[in-house]
């Protein structure tokens, strides 16, 4: 029995060895199939990754910013006079585009127009300043596409910095802090004392490695450019006209952000402008005098705080709260006898600037701003978006509310917007020559221009974004 039993064991024992032998030849088989299997799908990916890759380089990326608005308008002058546009209509398309062929180098551009309804440039205005290159997409002109925006950014790391070069027609509209009641993602400068399109150049730094959020930006532009025409009698074509009345109007800033957690954060700006321009209004008129001449240099500076979230998680309210403040200081300084601002002195102005967004049970926001500037207060903010003028720029007081709803997603929005500007001096969106004179709103002079003493602005706007 016990020899039955052994060898009924043995041939068990034979025939899993057999089997089990055969079984691990069938997954040593399968193993090595699944390997070529991997390694051809290794290839096939890295082809596709390759050919997505180019195919993303080799494509301009396009985005659409549409908006159809009705501004109701009401001034009110120093001598009681009223005037109002009850029903102003206008289009503005944003056509933006980019372009990245590797990872430290980018293409921005931005096409526009901006229009009232059925109405060309010289259909309408007469005279004026609307196609002046500081604010030709910011104003009603006409239906034909401007470049808005056109820059190359090039993104090195240096030294172990990300760093920033950047040449073109530079994004330098709808900037820090007054982008929130714009619904729009905040651009170079701070929006308290620069609002105007021009070309130039920057090149940042980021310090976040010792600073949380920390970088520093320098910023040149060129406002305008003396050149003769080509074709000019002289035969001289580009170059420097000196007989023009207007040198090269150049600008130098510096953007410096000391901190910024997400949560809390600090921006400072300060620029000095070159042979800034303005009107003589002792000759305008006369056979000999020129439109413009240069007046001098300007400087401003500014330093605004904002707070995104109140407290630590008290509430969803709070913590989507946005509340900030912002304080700017410009000055003149006139070239010779010349007479800035209608003073041939160094002549300092100030300005203060606070406000509040909210959500609001709609899942909107709700914004409430005030804005305060003192007699010779005068921003580089020509291109800011609003009808009766630059906000900013008040000699006054000026009051603002705002609220922005969403309808569908983040593609399609509407915003019902309301600015009040109070003045206390004439001249606060004019250039930097006489024009620019602070007269007191009550005085002689101011009743005898038959100055604009307050202005409003209703707004409603659809917009679409893709």
């Amino acid at each position: 029995m016990k020899k039955i039993i052994a060898l009924s064991t043995v041939a068990f024992l034979s025939t899993s060895v057999y089997a089990n032998s055969d079984m691990q030849a069938q997954i040593d088989a399968l193993t090595k199939k699944i390997q070529k299997l991997e390694k051809k799908q290794n290839k096939n990916t890295k082809k596709i990754s390759n050919v997505n890759k180019l195919a993303a380089k080799d494509n301009i990326k396009f985005d659409i910013d549409f908006r159809t608005a009705y501004d109701n308008l009401q001034y009110e002058t120093t001598n009681g006079n009223k005037y109002s546009n009850d029903a102003l209509y206008s289009n503005r398309l944003w056509l933006g585009m980019g372009y990245a062929p590797t990872n430290t180098m980018l293409f921005k551009g931005q096409l526009s127009f901006n229009k009232a309804f059925g109405a060309s440039y010289n259909q309408r205005a007469k005279g004026g300043y609307d196609q002046f290159d500081w604010v030709i997409n910011e104003n009603l002109t006409d239906d034909t596409l401007k470049v808005r925006e056109a820059y190359w950014l090039w993104t090195p790391t240096v030294a172990g910095f990300p760093t920033t070069l950047s040449v073109g027609r530079r994004p330098a509209t709808n900037g820090y802090l007054i982008n929130l009641r714009d619904d729009d993602k905040a651009k170079s400068p701070l929006g308290h004392i620069i609002n105007m399109e021009f070309d130039g150049a920057s090149a940042s730094v980021k310090l976040d490695k010792y600073v949380s959020g920390m970088y520093f930006k320098l910023c040149l532009g060129r406002g305008l450019t003396n050149a003769k025409a080509r074709f000019d009698q002289s035969g001289l074509d580009y170059t420097k006209d000196g007989g023009s009345s207007l040198d090269n109007m150049d600008m130098i800033g510096a953007i410096f952000k000391p901190y910024d957690n997400g949560q809390y954060s600090l921006m400072t700006n300060y620029y000095r402008a070159f042979n800034v321009i303005g009107n003589d209004l002792s000759v305008v008129g006369t056979p000999a005098a020129p439109v413009m001449t240069t007046y001098g240099e300007m400087d401003g500076a500014a330093i605004s705080a904002k707070i995104d979230g109140i407290g630590n998680e008290i509430n969803d309210f709070l913590d989507s709260t946005i509340l900030f403040a912002s304080f700017a200081w410009s000055q003149t300084r006139p070239d010779g006898t010349q007479r800035m601002l209608g003073s041939a002195d160094n002549e300092a102005g100030t300005s203060y600037w606070i406000g509040a967004q909210m959500p609001n049970l709609t899942g909107g926001r709700f914004g409430l701003e005030y804005n305060n500037g003192s007699k010779y207060w005068r921003p580089f903010t020509y291109g800011e978006d609003t009808m009766i003028g630059s906000k900013m720029a008040v000699r006054g007081s000026a009051y603002e509310a705002y609220w922005t709803q969403p309808i569908i997603d983040d593609v399609f929005s509407m915003q019902i917007r309301y600015t009040y500007l109070n003045y206390d001096y004439t001249g606060s969106n004019a250039f930097f020559g006489d024009g620019g004179t602070p007269y007191k709103i009550d005085s002689a002079t101011a009743k005898a221009y038959d100055s604009v003493e307050k202005a409003q602005d209703i707004r409603v706007y659809f917009r679409y974004r893709y």
